[in-house]
């Protein structure tokens, strides 16, 4: 008798193989068997009509700070992800002198919208060298596995102090110990390291990331490190990523193919659509192919939806900062939206902000843009549409009405008691369709990735990105759409693979028992909504589903009915 079986589920195993309609039978913390007529089990679930997936694995998040404190790993784990990799972005809490941990809280701060109140009241430390860090880590226990990637940004600082901290160049003597203290990180556990090359990576003080300019010298030391181990990962923030960086995208993934090439260590990457190069996407990745069809190990990232701004009366809007809305700071949504709707206060605040937009240009032509870009401004909906028409914007909204935009936007941050919530895209939409996110996510050689659960706290909540991809990139999307069996392969397999995690990812004997049974018909993905949930009474964006009947992480159910369960068997996963 097995201690779980799954009965008649549709059954798609992660390898890309068409579904088939199977048992699932697991013993302890692993799948016993797959097949039809399976002996009975202790626990049965009636999986008919239902979608049995591998656990989803996530290897994009900033839960570096959070899983010091926190057991769940929302909003990551309600999307039926049960592997998180974190430490991304070339910031990170360790190694870190005794003293030193403000900076990398205010780094992280500014990087990843992580509120630094929070950080400081939720945090435990306790170590100072990245293995200290992953021996922390080991004592506390989740509803997901973890694994830690080593940051540029708190090694450069470890190293050299403020030298590092300022980007200065570093010497041979400095470049030395970071390598060696990287090879020891990934002796002792680490997934690998992670570097930030975008000066659109900045502290709350404005400085970009310690290791943004960092030489060839110093990035292919590390990498040779690395290689003399034999595992982990090289991450990479590139540059490109803002208009105003100091390398092109088509450079940076020539010195990483070069580095992949001459190490042998793998290199992954984030890979983006941006409006100043809307099809620049497709060179860049013409080049990984070639270098990968010549043996180079180097995965591009992908998002699965725009990369963009949640907008709200509860979060960030295009009204905060001006004069006549600072008596409504610290009312609730609903009473903003209340005041909101005197005609003599929208008059003041509409002049206001039109008053604003027109200093920008004189100064900050870029910001100026991307506040008054209302026809990349959709409202959001629920359930959610990440993949709106432009006549859904405002700025097509208003077009239909004869009304100006911006009154259309002010009169949206009111519905709903000031609950609604609006997006504005910044990546990924820059021909106001999903064309070039389906076809970078069809690319053979990428993966899903940039979901950045637990970071950006009151900017996004792209964490449910598993979901997405499932209702509107399998389902629902009037285009072209993925297949159910590719589309769980590239959240799970895929991600898997990349960091050599061989025991997860697929349905198969013997491999861990991380799985969901999915009502994929009812699956839903609702809008986002801010919750003060955090340390100190930190907010963040959270994002609900319905449709998870059942999410197991080693064989225990974590949750059920889209709920927690409170089992806790997620552990630290050291490099392999």
């Amino acid at each position: 008798m097995h201690d779980l079986v799954i009965r008649n589920g549709l059954v798609v195993d992660g390898t890309g193989r068409r579904p088939t309609v199977a048992d699932v039978a697991v013993d302890a913390s692993a799948i016993a068997a797959v097949g039809t007529g399976l002996p009975p089990g202790r626990r049965e679930i009636d999986a008919t009509g239902r979608v049995v997936t591998p656990g989803f694995v996530d290897v994009h998040t900033h839960y570096d700070g959070q899983a010091t404190w926190d057991t769940e790993l929302a909003p990551s784990t309600p999307h039926g992800v049960t592997t998180v990799v974190m430490g991304n972005c070339g910031v990170g809490f360790a190694p870190v002198r005794p003293g030193r941990e403000r900076f990398l809280i205010e780094l992280m701060e500014g990087v990843e919208d992580i509120p630094g109140t929070a950080l400081w009241e939720g945090m435990t430390w306790g170590w100072e060298s990245f293995e200290d860090y992953l021996d922390v880590l080991a004592e506390r226990r989740w509803t997901a596995d973890v694994g830690a990637i080593i940051a540029h940004g708190a090694l450069r600082p470890y190293v050299m102090g403020d030298r590092g901290a300022r980007n200065e160049p570093a010497g041979a003597a400095d470049i030395a110990r970071m390598a060696e203290l990287v090879a020891t990180a990934i002796e002792a556990g680490a997934m690998g390291f992670s570097t930030s090359r975008t000066i659109g990576h900045r502290s709350i003080e404005g400085e970009p990331v310690p290791g943004t300019f960092a030489t060839a010298d110093e990035l292919f030391a590390i990498a040779r490190a690395m290689a003399e181990v034999g595992r982990g990962v090289f991450e990479v923030a590139p540059s490109g990523i803002v208009s105003e960086d100091h390398a092109t995208a088509e450079s940076e993934i020539e010195w990483m193919c070069r580095l992949a090439d001459e190490t042998g260590v793998p290199v992954t990457y984030l890979q983006l659509q941006y409006d100043w190069a809307p099809d620049g996407w497709r060179e860049q990745l013409d080049l990984v192919a070639r270098a990968r069809d010549a043996g180079v190990d180097i995965t591009p990232q992908v998002a699965a939806r725009p990369f963009g701004a949640l907008l709200g009366l509860g979060a960030r809007h295009r009204f905060a900062d001006l004069p006549s809305f600072r008596p409504l700071v610290g009312l609730s949504p609903a009473e903003k939206a209340q005041r909101m709707r005197d005609p003599e206060l929208r008059a003041r605040l509409l002049a206001e902000s039109r008053a604003m937009v027109d200093e920008l240009r004189k100064v900050a032509p870029t910001r100026a843009h991307l506040l008054d870009t209302f026809d990349r401004t959709f409202p959001l909906g629920d359930p959610v549409d990440y993949e709106p028409a432009p006549e859904q914007s405002f700025a097509g909204i208003a077009a239909a009405l004869g009304r100006d935009p911006l009154e259309v936007y002010y009169d949206a941050l009111l519905e709903r008691d000031g609950e609604a919530i609006s997006m504005m895209t910044f990546f990924g939409y820059s021909h106001g369709n999903g064309d070039a996110l389906y076809e970078m996510i069809l690319d053979p050689n990428t993966v899903i990735g940039l979901a950045d659960g637990g970071a950006h706290c009151n900017l996004i909540c792209d964490a449910s990105t598993p979901t997405w991809t499932l209702t509107h990139w399998v389902r629902d999307r009037a285009g072209s759409r993925l297949t159910l069996e590719s589309a769980i392969k590239k959240l799970t397999a895929d991600t898997a693979s990349l960091f050599r995690l061989d025991d997860r990812g697929r349905i198969e004997p013997g491999l861990r028992a991380d799985l969901n049974v999915i009502d994929l018909d009812r699956l839903t993905l609702r809008e986002p909504t801010l919750v003060a949930d955090l340390p100190a009474g930190g907010t963040r964006f959270l994002q609900q589903a319905e449709g998870y009947e059942h999410t197991f992480v080693a064989g225990a159910e974590t949750r059920h009915s889209d709920e927690f369960t409170g089992a806790l068997p997620g552990r630290l996963i050291r490099s392999r």
